[in-house]
């Protein structure tokens, strides 16, 4: 048997509604002539984790400025970050969603995942107060913000590259697939017309991001087979 939203999430709700609002996508309320629907627990929700993940990052990294700070912030709270955290606790399971949406796959959306899981801040944060808001979501999703923590495969890349050759690599989107309402961008990072790596995702910037950690896993095993490879004329030395 699939386990309550509530059991999943650690929290009992007051009020009923709140959840059930939180968990319906306005194509549900849309074909059912209904009142409501997630999209404003969704707004509340976004500020909520945007307040807590601050003030962890502020309590926890002092020596950090404010830049390195909402550098941190935004990706612990990005698009792609929250979709993981949703799809972990398979909160796609307990949506109410219009038809079109069920039979194109919304379920397993990131971005409409991402939404949902805000708009369940929002509710938890209304109906229990800021205190319970915080503590869902440390338990849910900061305690073990090393699974989900985006790091900036971007600048390493740049880094890397712009220390050996003193040019940035190029991104380049090669291909844009799906409706206008939820694209998926496949990009590629080069360098000197050289291919160094792809990606795809639901933005460009996830999309670069994911082509610059591509990118730096060949290099790295490049490095690796490189470290391998016994030194022309040398044999290895056998052991024993």
């Amino acid at each position: 048997m699939t386990p309550s939203i509530e059991e999943v999430i650690g929290y009992t709700f007051r009020d009923k509604e709140l959840l059930l609002e939180a968990l319906t996508h306005k194509s549900y309320a849309f074909e059912r002539d209904a009142d409501g629907h997630n999209e404003r627990l969704e707004f509340l929700g976004d500020s909520v984790l945007s307040v807590v993940v601050a003030r962890l990052l502020f309590n926890e990294h002092p020596g950090e400025d404010e830049g390195r700070l909402s550098k941190h912030r935004a990706s612990l709270v990005s698009r792609a970050s929250l979709a993981r955290w949703a799809e972990r606790i398979e909160l796609g399971v307990h949506l109410r969603l219009g038809s079109g949406e069920e039979s194109t796959g919304g379920r397993s959306r990131p971005s409409l995942l991402a939404n949902a899981l805000e708009a369940v801040i929002g509710a938890v944060f209304i109906d229990g107060g800021f205190d319970s808001a915080d503590a869902f979501v440390h338990r849910c999703f900061l305690d073990e913000m090393a699974d989900f923590v985006e790091t900036d495969f971007k600048s390493r890349l740049q880094e890397l590259v712009q220390k050996r050759h003193q040019r940035m690599p190029d991104y380049t989107i090669v291909q844009a697939t799906g409706p206008d309402h939820d694209k998926t961008f496949h990009v590629e990072v080069s360098f000197a017309s050289k291919t160094l790596g792809t990606g795809s995702g639901k933005t460009k910037k996830e999309a670069e991001q994911e082509a610059a950690r591509d990118a730096l896993q060949r290099i790295e095993n490049k490095r690796g087979g490189a470290a391998r490879k016994p030194a022309k004329g040398k044999r290895p030395s056998a052991q024993g």
